[in-house]
């Protein structure tokens, strides 16, 4: 295939209108909401002296309510216009960004505030994570599912580049309330875009999802081993390792002692290697394998153990770029996995759980690392989190290789019987 060939394949949901214009708007508002991130951190670390516990709690408000609320907001995914939906959602994370942003710049902020706003976006996140993730089967024809969803991938760590290197640089001139304003301003991007996408041309299917879906679903689950598998082992990786909004703050404040836009340089380094393991997955068009699943996971969990031991400032930049692309390889080839692995009548439900797992997890996680910083050093904290990660790899490598044994010596006996 000739370089010309290949750039087309990577970016063939590109050539669909309403997908440019969503993608466009979501890098804009994504790329603001990184840099909100990046200042609400930084804010927290300077108003509690350096609190790995205060910047958990923070982490922990802003995850929580999609670990409580993520289903209910899939249901209404299920039941109102998406894009109205989006749009109502991106326009309340504005207001909330805004009335943060004024707060601080007011002198009036306390950690409270930034525990609430952080609450209040949960809550708009898990209403527009599944809207968003559905969205994405509207918005073009079903063989380029695969290549859209890897290319939102892509434009969500271009953004974590973006974001946390021009917070870093933003700060220094107009503090950490006026990112904060840049980032209700982005949204109004996003809902442009939403605006200007032709509803005619939308991939629309009249059927609703019936009640009691999601028992089915988890019952749809359980019984393949093959999905469970790569969602067990899901939910333990981004449970402990998945926790770079604690570790890298305190790794720029604690390690290196060093300011703002380092901590973005540190935030970007990650997000650019996230970037190429995400084009990475743009070419792909059938179903990764276990073994693949396994072996991401396993490059991700030695990855964020040598960049806990990483000596210097310039080792650590180049440890978190290669722990950001085993990161988003793991997550990818997780997430084709399951969702390529489920028939189309689960498939909705069957991400719902993705989801879930995947991000509802966070608020124990980045409590859990908060604990450990504070106990063994941020250092400490990233080991411990390698380890873990590992160990549930062997384990799954185990699970895996005693499933695939009890298939093989069940295919005689199958073979047998159908030849009475």
């Amino acid at each position: 295939m000739t370089r010309t060939g290949l750039l087309a394949d990577m970016t063939a949901s590109l050539r669909v209108r309403n997908f440019r214009l969503f993608a466009l708007g979501q890098v804009a508002s994504v790329t603001g909401t990184w840099m909100m991130f990046t200042a609400q951190d930084w804010l927290v670390l300077r108003m509690t002296g350096a609190s790995a516990s205060a910047l958990g709690v923070v982490t922990a408000a802003q995850f929580t309510p999609v670990l409580l609320m993520t289903l209910a907001g899939g249901a209404m995914a299920d039941r109102l216009d998406k894009r109205r939906l989006l749009m109502a959602a991106n326009s309340m994370s504005a207001l909330l960004a805004l009335a943060l942003g004024l707060t601080v710049l007011s002198g009036r902020a306390g950690l409270w505030h930034i525990i609430a706003c952080a609450a209040g976006t949960g809550v708009v996140n898990a209403v527009e994570i599944p809207a968003r993730m559905s969205f994405i089967s509207e918005l073009v024809d079903a063989p380029l599912v695969p290549n859209a969803s890897a290319l939102s991938a892509a434009y969500f760590n271009v953004a974590r580049v973006l974001g946390p290197a021009t917070a870093g640089l933003l700060i220094g001139f107009v503090d950490v309330g006026g990112v904060m304003l840049l980032n209700a301003v982005s949204y109004l991007f996003t809902v442009a875009g939403l605006r200007s996408v032709r509803t005619s041309e939308l991939h629309r299917t009249e059927g609703r999802r019936e009640r009691g879906g999601v028992v089915e679903g988890l019952r749809y689950v359980g019984k393949r081993g093959h999905l469970s598998l790569s969602l067990a082992l899901t939910a333990v990786v981004t449970l402990a390792g998945f926790n770079f909004q604690v570790t890298l703050p305190l790794l720029a404040s604690t390690v290196f002692h060093t300011d703002a836009s380092a901590f973005g340089l540190l935030t970007a380094a990650m997000a650019a290697g996230s970037l190429l393991g995400a084009m990475a997955t743009t070419v792909r068009r059938g179903r990764p394998s276990e073994r693949a699943v396994l072996a991401t996971a396993a490059s991700f969990a030695v990855l964020v153990t040598l960049s806990g031991l990483a000596p210097t400032f310039t080792t650590a930049l180049l440890g978190l770029g290669l722990t950001g692309c085993a990161m988003v390889a793991f997550a990818q080839s997780s997430n084709h996995r399951v969702q390529l692995g489920s028939d189309p009548a689960h498939r909705g439900r069957v991400m719902a759980l993705y989801t879930l797992i995947s991000q509802g997890t966070t608020p124990f996680g980045a409590l859990l690392t908060g604990w450990l910083a504070d106990q063994w050093g941020v250092r400490g904290a990233l080991m411990a989190s390698g380890s873990v990660c590992l160990s549930a790899v062997l384990v799954a490598w185990g699970i895996s290789l005693a499933r695939h044994g009890r298939e093989e010596s069940a295919a005689p006996t199958r073979v047998a019987l159908e030849r009475r």
